[in-house]
């Protein structure tokens, strides 16, 4: 039988709430020794020896067993290429991440492909558009093409 303490382990996370304190942490740390990795380019294989590779989040599960790995390629676009060799890599990662932090279990790694980036790069060049600008310039009170009322 549960005491009404021994019930917070049982609770799930919820959506509006968001990650815990201990998830942040451990993910920016994962982030971290991960970044480390890359920029030292210890790779065996030749796909991701000469790859620059960013890092840019890591969002890890409430019981701290996987972890999503957001990653990009600052100025290209071909990420996607680099997700297999990734997945071949990901045990020596995980090894990695074991052996610099202290955790009861070393959580999987997934990569995917962060494309906010891209999607920011997208909506600047918009903003930037002669019939955008030209929308903005007016502003909502005095735009000049309005029908007036009469």
């Amino acid at each position: 039988m549960l005491r009404s303490g021994d019930d917070s382990r049982l609770r799930k996370q919820s959506p509006t709430t968001g990650p815990s304190q201990r998830q942040l942490r451990v993910a920016e740390e994962i982030r971290h020794v991960l970044a480390g990795v890359f920029a030292r380019h210890e790779f065996r294989d030749p796909d991701l020896a000469a790859a620059e590779i960013t890092v840019t989040e890591v969002r890890v599960t409430p019981d701290l067993k996987h972890a999503h790995v957001f990653i990009s390629r600052l100025g290209r676009s071909d990420v996607e290429a680099l997700l297999p060799p990734l997945k071949r890599a990901a045990p020596y990662l995980r090894g990695q991440v074991a052996h610099a932090m202290r955790l009861k279990f070393a959580p999987d790694l997934v990569f995917q492909p962060d494309h906010a980036l891209d999607y920011a790069m997208k909506i600047d060049a918009l903003m930037h558009r002669p019939d955008v600008a030209r929308d903005l310039e007016h502003g909502p009170g005095n735009a000049d093409d309005t029908p007036s009322r009469e």
